[in-house]
């Protein structure tokens, strides 16, 4: 073999091994790269409990209930909820009908426990990826509302 020729054959190997790892490491992270889940999602997937994920919904009308810090409230898609505890504040435009994002992780009795409300842009955030499925659904209601 020629010095070109190993160059290019280690090259060539270089190559190879990069390609594979960063296969493994899309592979791994196919699950982790999603933004947020909807309930359905959680139910669907059937997600273990103490997985960190994120949940994204709007707020149940009537469903919010505050003691001191601690927030119980239900999130939904429109046709799967789940019931969500929170220990903390609240962003100031945090409302009953309102588009959230949460981080948490679910519970062993399909609650959802979480650590943190992701910030709103203003009162009319609803997640992208909610108002597509609502679309999809032919239940989007709010016509130009910004995302």
């Amino acid at each position: 073999m020629t010095r070109k020729q190993k160059r290019l054959a280690i090259i060539a190997g270089l190559g190879a091994v990069l390609a594979l790892a960063a296969t493994l490491i899309f592979v791994a992270m196919r699950d982790q790269i999603v933004f947020f889940y909807s309930p359905s999602e959680i139910h669907e997937k059937a997600i273990a409990a103490g997985t960190s994920i994120r949940l994204g919904g709007l707020v149940k009308e009537g469903s919010w209930k505050r003691v001191g810090e601690t927030s119980d409230f239900v999130v939904t898609d429109g046709q799967t909820e789940m019931a969500t505890h929170y220990v903390g504040l609240l962003p100031d435009l945090f409302r009953e009908g309102q588009g959230v994002v949460i981080e948490g992780s679910v519970t062993a009795d399909g609650s959802f426990a979480a650590t943190n409300v992701l910030a709103k842009h203003d009162e009319n955030y609803m997640p992208k990826e909610l108002v597509e499925e609502l679309k999809k659904r032919g239940e989007w209601q709010r016509e130009g509302a910004p995302l």
